[in-house]
């Protein structure tokens, strides 16, 4: 609709010149920064292959989406994810080409379990005939899969899950079915409208040796299990199955609910690389590892741990754009002729914002450490030795549970710091925010995946003090060993580990605190006895300090072992990394000073520091934030646009693109008309709900 406000501008200085202003006052080049972040895997060029071509076609348009319903969204989502993979045929596009379109057209996939957990799963669990049959049929997408684990009774605690898959050696099929209500498979993504086989998890029943009839669960299993008719796409009989209905965010996924009726399915159906059950003796041999069946579990926390970086990039990128065109009240101790301030020189501002941004390189090390233990972890299983293992789900364990935690406050965070235009549509963090509110409960809930975390340390520290005059088998029962070394003395003297001057010194603090935690745990949980659900409240604050130690030192190390970086760009990054590292600090300080790790001068300092490194970055906050090379439409975003048009395109989403405004209704209560001239009546209304 054309009318004089097409004519109108905004107030000066204005976005692109603001942001030209920015970008020329720091020094840095984004150009090194993204190369150094994101060219190792091949991502900037994946990005500049695939963008153009997603960019291209009308059904990726992000202009409307906001304003369809439920139904039509998952349509529309169905729709695109279709497209996407015909595009992929079409350019023979690789696997990662293919996440990259995914990503830039930033649907929830309602095949992304089929991409994710359900081929994982096949590829770990599946012994070499099983993978021989259905790899291929997978691949190719000849049938669409989904992985059913979590219960409406049971998500966390997969031991508890009640679903029974009974062995009937009469005819040599397993038996799946739901006992109880609470026995409904629930949550589980790509299944309730969409696949037609799945990963089914259900405790295994085998008749006791004693002849009795009676049967004994030897634990949960997984088993492949086709689902739906593969011609009419509805559920077999025996089986119920549907959509879950509304939830936060994944608009466009199908989460399922499904539950079995006696439904028999092929002794072939149990996975059996770990474990087997012979058809004829019936005889099972159990997995050397039981942690080897969670191995899915492991590889998708390992990529949300991975992911985490970019999503929080997305909202720390919009709040400083925004933020630093946004202007708001003179200084009271300026020139009150003067234009208005920036809101990103409020010290109130960056405070909230800065530190994230910090945090953004801090996750984005920490998930390149993560994705090469997991691999290295999982060639050393391949080979069977499991000696790893325990280490990798640990450290999986505890990132993604801080990682999330840290991505999804930090959106909200970044929303709410950007007052009022944060809270409406154009802010491009709606569907950011609703999506990634799942992550800090999904594939192991945040506060029950810590008690892993903690129970692998307590049992490292455990073999630490039986074997403290031993040599050191790693370097985690090194550092414990100096630390009880250290204890024999008896009182301990206050800290004088200064780390404001020294940045190893940094490393060793959190590393410090960490091991004073776990030895008090030990304490706790091993001499003294104490029950472990006393000690939940103590096993999370060890979980959060062990993988904030992680962080701290994956950040310093890969500061440490580049040699690529021109000196600006290293000197920057050393701030970013003492930004985080004071900032995640001075909020932790009370365990630092309880724990004696770091001496209590510094601590007094840490306010100070954190002030002075914010003035720092500030000049190089805009290219900083362009570094992650996001695009525009990726972003999606009136508020964090590259070009700074906040408010024209503010302006455009609300004047000629939301739907409302093109219909006229009826304002009288005492007509029972809605639409001005439709005749749509509170009838039609009541027939639509």
């Amino acid at each position: 609709m054309s009318d004089f406000t097409d004519k109108l501008r905004p107030s000066q200085p204005d976005g692109p010149t603001t942001l030209a202003h920015e970008r020329g006052q720091s020094n840095l080049s984004v150009e090194e920064l993204s190369r150094h972040l994101l060219s190792s895997d091949g991502f900037l060029e994946r990005q500049a292959r695939v963008l153009p071509i997603v960019q291209s076609e009308p059904l990726f348009s992000k202009e409307k989406q906001q304003n369809l319903s439920r139904p039509d969204r998952f349509k529309l989502g169905l729709a695109r994810a279709k497209l996407l993979r015909r595009l992929k045929d079409k350019y023979q596009w690789s696997h990662d080409e293919y996440k990259m379109a995914e990503y830039l057209v930033d649907d929830v996939s309602p095949y992304f379990l089929h991409l994710e957990m359900f081929i994982t799963t096949i590829r770990e669990q599946a012994s070499e005939e099983q993978r021989a049959y259905w790899m291929p049929l997978i691949e190719s997408w000849k049938i669409i899969g989904a992985y059913a684990q979590t219960e409406l009774g049971h998500g966390s605690n997969v031991r508890g899950l009640e679903l029974e898959a009974r062995w009937d050696s009469r005819t040599k099929e397993f038996v799946l079915h739901s006992p109880t209500l609470t026995s409904s498979k629930w949550w589980n993504g790509s299944l309730g409208r969409i696949a037609n086989h799945a990963i089914v998890v259900a405790q295994l029943m085998l008749p006791k040796p004693d002849a009795s009839g009676e049967c004994v669960s030897h634990g949960p299993h997984p088993f492949i299990v086709q689902v739906r008719d593969m011609e009419t796409n509805l559920p077999l009989e025996g089986v119920v199955i549907g959509d879950i209905g509304p939830k936060y965010g994944y608009i466009t996924m199908d989460n399922a609910y499904m539950l079995f009726d006696h439904f028999r399915i092929p002794h072939s159906a149990l996975l059996s690389r770990y474990s087997s059950l012979d058809p004829n003796t019936g005889i099972y041999t159990k997995p050397e590892k039981p942690a080897l069946v969670y191995g899915s579990l492991t590889y998708v926390r390992a990529q949300i741990v991975h992911h985490a970086r970019l999503v929080l990039a997305r909202a720390v990128t919009v709040a400083v754009r925004y933020t630093a065109i946004r202007r708001q009240f003179q200084d009271r101790d300026g020139d009150k002729t003067g234009p208005e301030m920036a809101v990103l020189d409020y010290p109130t501002v960056q405070i909230r914002i800065l530190p994230l941004l910090a945090t953004t390189f801090a996750l984005h090390y920490a998930g390149q450490a993560m994705c090469a233990i997991y691999q290295n972890t999982r060639k050393d299983v391949e080979k069977g030795d499991f000696r790893s293992l325990a280490h990798m789900h640990s450290m999986s364990s505890g990132l993604k549970s801080l990682c999330t935690m840290l991505a999804a406050d930090g959106i909200e965070t970044c929303r709410r710091a950007m007052g009022g235009h944060g809270f409406g549509g154009g802010s491009g963090l709606i569907q950011l925010n609703n999506d990634y509110l799942s992550k800090p409960t999904v594939e192991g809930d945040n506060w029950m995946i810590s008690q892993q975390v903690a129970a692998y340390l307590i049992k490292k520290m455990t073999t630490a003090v039986e074997s403290s005059s031993s040599a050191a088998v790693d370097d985690t029962d090194a550092l414990y060993k100096e630390f009880i070394r250290s204890r024999q003395g008896g009182a301990t003297p206050p800290s004088d580990l200064s780390v404001l001057e020294n940045d190893s010194n940094i490393v060793k603090s959190f590393e410090l605190r960490a091991t004073a935690l776990t030895y008090d745990t030990y304490e706790q949980r091993v001499l003294k006895k104490r029950s472990w659900n006393s000690l939940l409240i103590q096993l999370h604050k060890l979980s959060k300090a062990q993988s904030q130690s992680i962080l701290v030192a994956t950040f310093f190390e890969a500061l440490s072992s580049d040699t690529s970086l021109s000196p600006p760009v290293k000197d920057i990054m050393w701030g970013l990394f003492r930004l985080f590292a004071f900032n995640t600090m001075e909020n932790e300080s009370f365990e630092f000073f309880r724990c004696n790790a770091v001496a209590k001068s510094d601590l007094d300092q840490l306010p100070n520091r954190v002030h002075d490194l914010m003035q720092r970055i500030r000049p190089h906050a805009v290219i900083l934030v362009d570094s992650w090379m996001i695009p525009d439409f990726l972003l999606d975003s009136a508020l964090g646009r590259y070009d700074g048009r906040v408010y024209e395109d503010l302006y455009n989403r609300a004047h000629r693109l939301n739907p409302l405004n093109r219909i006229t209704f009826n304002p009288n209560y005492w007509e029972e008309e809605i639409i001005k001239g439709s005749g749509d009546d509170v009838s039609n209304v009541l027939s639509k709900l």
